[in-house]
């Protein structure tokens, strides 16, 4: 029964590389995410991963995410949920964005983000030039 089910039917694929994407480079994430935290808070919104047309980071407004919730009948309500109970010394909360659809990217790192932002020793202006370039490498993309 289950055999017949593929995991990278139609557009789906964006989803299963972004979470093997956050798995390999989970305490560099947690530093990047500890960082913009500490510059912003919560101010500039949810910080976002979009796919296209090239991966970068973008914040996501909390307006904008109610706002998309409202059009999608509330279908989002979890996912506002978690982020408004975000604990950001314990666990990063970040919004993957590909192909019209989002994904709620969501881990507690070991060490805390806090450590991994001391370990990692690179500023938030480094870690994103770091992050999206490997987010940019075709191998990323062409995975099977």
């Amino acid at each position: 029964m289950f055999s017949s089910i593929q995991t990278d039917i139609g557009d789906h694929k964006w989803r299963r590389l972004l979470d093997r994407f956050v798995k390999e480079n989970q305490q560099e994430l947690a530093a990047l995410f500890w960082g913009l935290w500490l510059e912003n808070g919560n101010s500039q919104g949810t910080i976002g991963i979009d796919l296209q047309p090239q991966p970068h980071f973008v914040y996501c407004p909390q307006s904008q995410i109610q706002q998309l919730n409202d059009r999608v009948e509330n279908r989002l309500q979890e996912i506002i949920g978690i982020i408004d109970n975000n604990k950001p010394e314990i666990e990063v909360i970040m919004i993957g964005i590909g192909k019209g659809e989002i994904k709620l990217i969501q881990f507690a790192p070991e060490p805390a983000p806090q450590i991994c932002f001391e370990q990692v020793g690179k500023d938030v202006d480094s870690l994103l030039e770091l992050l999206e370039q490997k987010m940019s490498e075709k191998s990323f993309f062409n995975q099977n």
